[in-house]
């Protein structure tokens, strides 16, 4: 099984420029934003959707360096990503993401929603500076996207009749819309054809969609340690996700506990059981492999080179996660 270090071992000095860069960006003119953002950039994330970014613009200019425009889209992909996290963690109630404490526990939730506010604005305004009016139209559809999943996700709660279909159009808006648009994004700026423009958007979009699927997984069978957050916290929620969608088919009784928002002791416990057992974990884990492979798929008309290599690496890692 590859690392995660070892697979983004072409862009690491990419990556710690850009954690650096992170904490410059949101300027100091705001103390407590500021030390908001400080805290979220110095906690040690994943950093996997930057690093698809600066990936495919290596794997784009394969003879020549990586532009400033590159570094740039990539500290955006982030700012963003952790932006929706902020404001998740405030409408999920989260007290952990990470193993560390949330920026609303940390502080309030009003320093929280303007610490979100304040690093989607920032990443606009780097945007907008970008000077690449489909890279801006493409990331600017992110945020939207973003809004409109976590909508979807809270008219949703506890509703047994979604459909796996819904499932995935809740995860592409909430995960896989920033994933897909930013690799296109970065093709466009190292100036591909429109069709390999195309390819790593449906790159982006179906590796973000095996992300969620395994994360979806892991919040059943990860420990409370490795998730950095309590185990079957969207369940206990009301965010039905893959397991629990597929498990619904076999076992009848689980809608019951689940429509009456598992309200008497034991519910939760039995529900989570009832899930293990059933065949959800095993079908959720095909979708995943079948999205990584689907992503694979799409990159193939990219040259050799090591970059290139671990885009395609990628797909084992993100399946890899849940044996």
């Amino acid at each position: 099984m590859t690392s995660r270090t070892l697979l983004f071992s072409t862009v690491e000095a990419d990556l710690k420029l850009l954690t650096d860069n992170l904490k410059q960006l949101v300027g100091a003119r705001h103390p407590i934003l500021y030390a908001a953002a400080e805290h979220l950039f110095s906690v040690q994330g994943k950093r996997v959707r930057p690093a698809i970014v600066l990936l495919i613009s290596r794997a784009t200019m394969p003879d020549h360096e990586i532009i400033p425009k590159h570094r740039r889209l990539a500290e955006i992909t982030e700012m963003i990503h952790t932006a929706s996290l902020v404001h998740d963690d405030v409408v999920d109630e989260s007290e952990l993401r990470r193993g560390v404490p949330t920026v609303h526990s940390l502080f309030n939730n009003r320093v929280a929603v303007l610490a979100g506010d304040f690093l989607f604005a920032q990443s606009s305004w780097y945007l907008a500076n970008l000077d690449n009016l489909e890279v801006v139209k493409l990331l600017s559809q992110v945020i939207m996207d973003l809004a409109e999943g976590e909508i979807q996700q809270g008219l949703n709660r506890f509703d047994t009749s979604l459909s796996i279909e819904a499932y995935l159009e809740k995860s592409y808006y909430k995960t896989a819309s920033l994933i897909a648009n930013s690799s296109k994004a970065a093709g466009l700026l190292s100036g591909v054809s429109a069709e390999l423009a195309e390819d790593l958007y449906k790159y982006g979009r179906n590796i973000g969609l095996a992300f969620q699927i395994v994360d979806d997984i892991l919040d059943f069978t990860g420990s409370t340690e490795s998730l950095g957050k309590p185990a079957a916290s969207d369940l206990k929620s009301g965010n039905l996700t893959a397991p629990t969608l597929f498990a619904l088919a076999e076992k009848p009784f689980l809608e019951t506990l689940i429509d009456r928002e598992f309200a008497q002791d034991g519910d939760l416990e039995q529900a989570i059981a009832l899930i293990q057992e059933s065949s959800g974990i095993d079908k959720s884990r095909e979708l995943a492999i079948h999205h990584a492979q689907v992503a694979v798929e799409h990159i193939n008309q990219l040259p050799p080179s090591e970059s290139r290599q671990a885009l395609v690496e990628l797909g084992d890692y993100v399946v890899s996660r849940i044996y």
